[in-house]
C-alpha cells in the first residue's frame, strides 16, 4: 500500500480529502468551491487556481451526489461526467495543479475490505456499498496512496493519521 506523508497531493494529481485541518492549510472556506461551479470551469479554467498559493482547486459536493443518486445511477456519473472532468483538469494544467475533492464524512465512509484494493464508499442513500475507486480511477487502484498526516513514527494508517486518498494521474 502506498503511503504519502509529503505535501506533495497538495499541489499534483487528484485526492479525496477528509481532514478539515488539511482541508484549511489549503484552501481558505471562501476559495472552496462546488461541483456545479467546477463543472462551469470546464473549457474556461483559470489561470491562476484559487487556492494553495494558486496551485490547487478544493472542491465540495461529490458525496451529496453520491448520496442523491441510486448505485447504478452514482458509478455512471463517477465514470462517465466526474472521471472527464477531472481529466480535462489534468491536461488544462499539465499534472501541474492539485484537484481536492472535499469529502468531510470520508474516514467514516470509505472503506477497504481486507479482501481487495477498491475504496468502497458506504452511502446513505442507495449508493451504499458503491466501488469509489475504481469508479473514479478506474484501473489505477493499485497507484493510489493514502494521505498520512502524523507526528508519529509510525503511525496506524488505516487509524487517525489517514486523511484522505490521492492519485497522481489519471488516464
Amino acid at each position: 500500500m502506498i503511503t504519502l506523508r509529503d505535501n506533495s497531493w497538495k499541489r499534483q494529481g487528484t485526492s479525496l480529502l477528509w481532514d478539515a485541518a488539511e482541508l484549511a492549510a489549503i484552501a481558505k472556506p471562501n476559495e472552496v468551491r462546488s461541483l456545479r461551479e467546477f463543472a462551469a470551469m470546464r473549457g474556461h479554467w483559470p489561470e491562476v487556481l484559487p487556492s494553495y498559493n494558486g496551485e490547487a482547486l478544493a472542491i465540495a459536493g461529490v458525496d451529496g451526489v453520491l448520496d442523491a443518486l441510486d448505485s447504478e445511477d452514482a458509478e455512471a456519473w463517477l465514470e462517465q461526467d466526474l472521471k472527464s472532468l477531472i481529466v480535462d483538469f489534468q491536461e488544462a494544467y499539465e499534472m501541474q495543479a492539485g484537484l481536492l475533492f472535499w469529502m468531510p464524512d470520508g474516514a467514516r465512509r470509505i472503506k477497504m475490505p481486507s479482501s481487495g484494493q477498491t475504496y468502497m464508499w458506504r452511502g446513505t442513500g442507495g449508493a451504499a456499498g458503491l466501488p469509489l475507486s475504481r469508479c473514479i480511477f478506474g484501473g489505477a487502484e493499485s497507484d493510489i496512496g493514502r494521505i498520512i498526516v502524523s507526528n508519529e513514527k509510525s503511525p496506524d494508517i488505516d487509524g487517525p493519521a489517514w486523511k484522505g486518498l490521492h492519485l497522481l494521474r489519471l488516464s
